[in-house]
C-alpha cells in the first residue's frame, strides 16, 4: 500500500508544538486548532468561482464539515459510508514514521535530497492527503462512484455536478481533474511516492503507484504515458 499526498504547510507555532503528538486526541486538536487559525488569519484573496487555485486546506477543511455534519471522526465515516459499500476493507489514514508502517505497507525511498518521506506528519493531512492504498482498492472506489462496479456511490445529478469543471479552471472540476472528452483523473505526490488513478470516459479504470520521488518535475506525466500505453497494448481486456 502507497500513500496518496498533499501537505498542509502554513501553521501557527502552538500548532506546530503538536505536531509530533502521538495521541489521537492531540492529532484530532491539531486539525481543528489548523483550521481555525487559517480560517481567523487568512482573507480571501479573490471571490469564489473567479480565479482556480489548489488547495489542500480546502479539503482539510471539508473534512472538519464532515465531522460536524456526521458527528463522526472523518475516516470512521468514510470508511462505513463509502470504502465500506465499494467492497475496500483495506484503506486507512497513515502512520508518520517508519515503525507506524502499516501491514504490507512498502518502505519509502526519497531521490532529492533533504527530502525525507519519515519526517512528514502524514497523519495530520487525514481528508487531504493522508490515506494509504493498494492500487486495486482504488480502483474499486472510482468504479463505485458510477456504479460501474456495484452500487453507486453517486446519483447521476451528483456526478455530473462532480465533473463539470468552472469557469475559473476548464481542466478541474470539483475534486478531479477532467478534458473535454470526459476523462477524470487525479495524482498525488509526496517526497517518497507518486500516485495516479484515472477513469475514462470509456468506463476504463486504472491506478499506479510508486514508493518514490524523483527530482524531476515530469514524473507523474511519465506515469501516465506508461499506463496508457499499457492500456492500449492490450486489444481486449478481461471484464
Amino acid at each position: 500500500m502507497l500513500g496518496v499526498a498533499g501537505v498542509l504547510r502554513a501553521m501557527p507555532m502552538a500548532a506546530q508544538s503538536l505536531a509530533a503528538g502521538p495521541t489521537p486526541a492531540e492529532r484530532e486538536r491539531l486539525a481543528h486548532l489548523a483550521a481555525d487559525w487559517a480560517l481567523e488569519t487568512e482573507p480571501l484573496r479573490c471571490e469564489p468561482g473567479y480565479r482556480y487555485a489548489y488547495s489542500n486546506f480546502g479539503y482539510c477543511l471539508l473534512g472538519r464539515v464532515i465531522e460536524k455534519i456526521t458527528n463522526q471522526k472523518y475516516d470512521q465515516y468514510i470508511i462505513s459510508a463509502l470504502l465500506g459499500p465499494s467492497g475496500i476493507s483495506d484503506m486507512q489514514i497513515a502512520g508518520n514514521t517508519l515503525e507506524e508502517r502499516a501491514a504490507n505497507e512498502v518502505k519509502y525511498y526519497s531521490q532529492v535530497a533533504g527530502e525525507d518521506p519519515y519526517e512528514l506528519n502524514i497523519s495530520r493531512m487525514d481528508s487531504h492527503g493522508g490515506w494509504i492504498a493498494a492500487p486495486l482498492d482504488l480502483i474499486r472506489f472510482t468504479a463505485s462512484i458510477d456504479g460501474s462496479r456495484g452500487n453507486p456511490l453517486l446519483s447521476p445529478e451528483t456526478l455530473t455536478i462532480m465533473t463539470t469543471p468552472s469557469h475559473a479552471n476548464s481542466g478541474y472540476a470539483k475534486g478531479l481533474f477532467v478534458n473535454s472528452v470526459r476523462n477524470c483523473w487525479h495524482t498525488g505526490s509526496l517526497p517518497g511516492t507518486a500516485t495516479l488513478a484515472v477513469r475514462t470516459h470509456t468506463g476504463f479504470s486504472w491506478a499506479a503507484f510508486v514508493n518514490t520521488r524523483t527530482k524531476f518535475e515530469d514524473m507523474l506525466d511519465s506515469l501516465d504515458a506508461l499506463m496508457w500505453h499499457m492500456v492500449g497494448s492490450v486489444d481486449g481486456w478481461r471484464a
